[in-house]
């Protein structure tokens, strides 16, 4: 028998996002809460732990409850003396950006193009740009549970038992080119640090037993052994069908929402729709899937061969 708080968890109107309450993330969670919680999130993809008051050290120590937390090997913005703190935000100090301006704004994965993949984000809001009364920042989610029970069956036949080439440096390089990003060329230490890995197309999640599609936009390069015309015109159908309305689901922030996903059921963007003048301000940590991945790679577990 426990005597903690257990959340009370009111899902959303969609496949996809539920509201947490009941928990405070400052304090440690037991281990009644923290089963509670990931059980949650096996479920509903996206949780929202709203009317949270955290330090950085808090943000850490609960998201290390789930795994591994990952140092970014963009080495940009990180919270002093915790590293895998990591500081989005357009707010300029003294002439000096405070943290990552433009981090998540397209379609993607995060640590797909990691021999370990990601389990979840957890991002704690400090700052919420609003218009005329209207949040802005928001992030979108793509169900890849849903988006794979909706391909068609030839489409399935050809992924399942397939893998794809994901690399780091696809994404950064985009960001650079298309947005006009001002982030520097990665450095050979960074591309050496995170070399092109593949993994297979569909995963069977450790949850819900779902299969669901693992190759996105943002990192996924092309299809091993496959043609790479061919591939190319595969990716392309998949990537455009993914993010289909109907697998959507678009969080608002609010100014002290702490937001967690399962990055093995969805896909994710922020939306760049606030001007400089409009402050944002997250702090955000990685969970690695160490923890539900106990042979440390991706292949090992969840992503599986037809």
């Amino acid at each position: 028998m426990t005597d903690a708080v257990m959340p009370r968890v009111t899902p959303g109107d969609k496949p996809l996002g539920a509201s947490v309450e009941g928990l405070d993330l400052s304090r440690p969670l037991d281990d009644a809460q923290f089963r509670a919680v990931r059980e949650a999130l096996g479920r509903h993809g996206v949780l929202r732990f709203p009317g949270q008051t955290l330090s950085a050290a808090n943000l850490h120590d609960f998201s290390a409850h789930f795994g591994t937390l990952e140092i970014n090997v963009g080495g940009m913005f990180q919270e002093p003396g915790l590293p895998q703190v990591m500081i989005l935000s357009n707010i300029v100090r003294d002439g000096k950006p405070v943290g990552i301006g433009d981090a998540g704004q397209d379609w993607h994965t995060d640590m797909s193009y990691s021999a370990t993949v990601a389990f979840a984000n957890v991002l704690y809001a400090l700052e919420v740009p609003h218009r005329d009364g209207r949040p802005l920042g928001a992030t979108r989610f793509a169900d890849m549970a849903a988006a794979y029970d909706a391909l068609p069956a030839d489409v399935r036949a050809r992924i399942d038992g397939r893998t794809a080439t994901h690399d780091f440096e696809k994404f950064w390089e985009m960001m650079r080119r298309e947005r006009n990003s001002p982030r520097p060329p990665l450095s050979d230490a960074q591309r050496q640090a995170k070399p092109p890995v593949s993994h297979p197309m569909v995963m069977v999640h450790p949850f819900s037993g779902r299969r669901t599609l693992y190759a996105n936009p943002g990192y996924a390069m092309h299809i091993d052994g496959m043609p790479r015309d061919e591939s190319d015109e595969l990716l392309a159908m998949l990537f455009a069908h993914q993010v289909e309305e109907r697998f959507i689901y678009t969080f608002e922030w609010t100014k002290g929402d702490v937001l967690m996903w399962d990055n093995l059921r969805v896909i994710h963007k922020a939306m760049a729709d606030y001007r400089p003048d409009e402050p944002r301000l997250i702090k955000r940590c990685q969970v690695m899937a160490d923890q539900i991945l106990p042979r440390g790679t991706a292949g090992a577990a969840l992503l599986v061969d037809a």
